[in-house]
């Protein structure tokens, strides 16, 4: 098995809120639990996903391909996904993006070569009021990120990476 023993155990603690016959419907919490495990969802750790849930592999890799915050490749340590849409582009987004590839050395869809950081275009997170916006691996959102506050958070999550922090 790929997945450890304690992430079967979470994706259990997922099946069993939804009925027996309907264990596919923990499907998305199983790929993120997956993810959380692993960093990325390779092919193999989706069949084993579509395997623990009696779903065909397809089907789970639907999902994992129709859904951004899922991760079809290796990322840096640390995924910003800095949203590009409308609202936010309007208020600075498009500007914090930009300011986050000088800092960072690369364009949207490339991790740095010492494997910390992937930049990524990023749909609305739902927060336009709070723009320019940005995510930290699926879980860490960031709202009204002037330039000083872009450079602090490079500078605290390398401090936390050379520190042997998150995954």
């Amino acid at each position: 098995m790929l997945l450890s023993e304690q992430a079967l155990k979470k994706i259990d603690r997922e099946v069993s809120k939804y009925p027996a016959e309907q264990k596919q419907s923990a499907v998305m919490a199983a790929l993120a639990i997956a993810q959380d495990e692993k960093g990325w969802l390779s092919q193999e750790v989706m069949e084993e996903v579509a395997n623990v849930l009696g779903m065909p592999p397809i089907a789970v890799q639907e999902v994992a391909t129709f859904y951004n915050m899922y991760n079809l490749k290796p990322m840096g340590q640390y995924k910003i996904s800095v949203c590009t849409n409308l609202p936010c582009a309007l208020r600075d987004g498009e500007k914090a993006g930009h300011h986050l590839k000088q800092k960072l050395g690369i364009d949207y869809r490339e991790t740095t070569a010492d494997g910390v950081f992937t930049l990524l275009e990023g749909e609305c997170m739902g927060a336009c009021g709070d723009a320019p916006v940005l995510l930290v691996n699926n879980k860490r959102m960031c709202i009204q990120m002037s330039e000083a506050k872009l450079d602090a958070l490079v500078d605290e999550l390398k401090a936390e990476a050379n520190a042997g922090g998150a995954k």
